[in-house]
């Protein structure tokens, strides 16, 4: 029997893809927790329906409890979880700092598990639940000089498949979304490891042409609101897919890199951001 999906709880919530999922799962009827560090109403929400904006980091185990209970305070059931949090590193891997490392780990996969982990008890103790992750293209089509972000998005892609596996006994469904170039500020949110930026870097050159090429095609990409489509589909789904690639393009593209050789697509790649 399928269990509809009423109360979402949603990280990243204020802006870009989180905010364009917001607007349309309340559109659809759907009550939302938007959660963001800053508390902030989500980017062009009219105030017309039930969102509540709430102040959450995801790196604060504490908080995050606190949300989850005042939701089940307030509306008595929460049906899914949207882990859309996040943050970008970019440089050369020899170049970025363990602590750089670390800052790109902590929010945007230790974020993740710590806000799922929060979630799951209630989703066993009601028999229900959706966890939907936001992984990335580049879980799947390594990027030169992001490459600690496209570990992180393989990261969360793989969890959400073993996470499947594990709580399909006790109802839950898990999916991770992939996207591709999307317009938002992530572009101009994404930091570079210090060392990369010094003149005598031997990636120096490489890593400009490389991030300037990476932005102009998130500048020049899809809408967030595609991406919050194919959430909100997912959620609306009797059965939500393990995996999803929005746009047939990017389907596409990551079907070629699956299936050719890998040292073919390594060259690509490189042709085009290296």
């Amino acid at each position: 029997m399928k269990e509809e999906v009423k109360v979402v709880l949603l990280t990243g919530g204020s802006s870009g893809i989180g905010a364009a999922a917001a607007r349309l799962m309340c559109q659809a009827g759907m009550t939302v927790y938007a959660a963001s560090r800053s508390g902030k109403a989500p980017e062009g929400y009219s105030g017309n329906g039930n969102i509540f904006p709430v102040v959450m980091d995801v790196n604060d185990e504490a908080a995050i409890r606190e949300v989850v209970e005042r939701i089940l305070s307030e509306q008595g059931r929460l049906d899914a979880v949207v882990c859309n949090a996040g943050n970008g590193i970019a440089g050369p891997i020899e170049e970025t700092s363990i602590e750089e490392i670390e800052t790109q780990f902590r929010t945007t996969f230790y974020g993740v598990v710590k806000t799922i982990d929060a979630c799951l008890p209630v989703f066993r103790e009601q028999k229900h639940g959706r966890v939907i992750t936001i992984s990335s293209v580049a879980a799947v089509a390594p990027l030169p000089y992001q490459g600690f972000y496209s570990a992180v998005k393989a990261g969360i892609l793989n969890l959400t498949k073993a996470l499947a596996i594990e709580t399909r006994p006790f109802g839950i469904q898990c999916c991770s979304i992939l996207p591709g170039d999307v317009r938002t500020g992530f572009t101009a949110a994404r930091k570079v490891a210090l060392k990369a930026q010094a003149e005598d870097s031997p990636y120096r050159k490489r890593t400009v042409r490389g991030i300037a090429a990476m932005s102009k095609d998130e500048q020049e990409g899809m809408e967030p609101e595609v991406i919050g489509k194919a959430i909100l589909k997912q959620l609306r789904r009797r059965r939500m897919r393990p995996e999803v690639t929005p746009t047939f393009i990017y389907s596409l593209l990551v079907w070629a890199i699956r299936r050719f050789p890998q040292s073919f697509v390594l060259r690509v790649i490189g042709k085009l951001y290296s």
